[in-house]
């Protein structure tokens, strides 16, 4: 699969089937997202895979959003994206590096989730990354400690769905030269 297959093939999956996803390839798809860049490679992002009865209970943390407590529960398996607060796009002493601030965390966790999403997509998963969840709720289940933060939860399974594409902005409408 070349990365344009790849990155246009990818779609956001919200149904899956019932077979389990082995932590084994939960472990290969970790470790090829393992090289999305970061801020002077400061590789703040931390996955934790969630099965069981612990992902029935976080299913319940999406009162704000319903939907994606089914999406949640139909899966087989959940990635909580977490990253270590404090360190991208700041200085050793704390300070900012640019005027973005701590906006680099993000940064960082959006490429990274990402790259996770397309290493899945590799090896036939389905993903689908989630930001509306309560965020201390699910933080306190998960036992995310102080030093971190939650940042998207990424339900991920065999796909028991095919989306089509949705429409996309043309190049015209997304680039210009100066």
């Amino acid at each position: 699969m070349t990365a344009k297959e790849c990155i246009t093939g990818r779609r956001s999956i919200r149904k899956f089937t019932d077979q389990p996803v082995s932590h084994e390839l939960i472990s290969k798809i970790v470790e090829t997202a393992s090289f999305a860049p970061s801020w002077k490679n400061t590789q703040i992002v931390r996955y934790i895979a969630v099965e069981g009865e612990k992902k029935e209970q976080l299913a319940k943390c999406t009162s704000s959003f319903p939907g994606n407590g089914v999406i949640i529960s139909n899966a087989p398996m959940v990635v909580a994206v977490t990253i270590i607060k404090g360190r991208s796009g700041f200085e050793r002493d704390g300070s900012y590096t640019t005027r973005k601030g701590s906006s680099w965390q993000m940064f960082d966790a959006g490429v990274a989730s990402e790259a996770f999403c397309l290493a899945a997509y590799e090896q036939g998963l389905g993903t689908v990354i989630m930001g509306i969840f309560d965020e201390d709720e699910a933080a306190a289940l998960l036992e995310i400690p102080a030093e971190r933060e939650l940042v998207a939860l990424v339900p991920i399974g065999y796909p028991a769905e095919s989306p089509v594409a949705p429409r996309r902005k043309t190049v015209g409408d997304l680039l210009t030269f100066q």
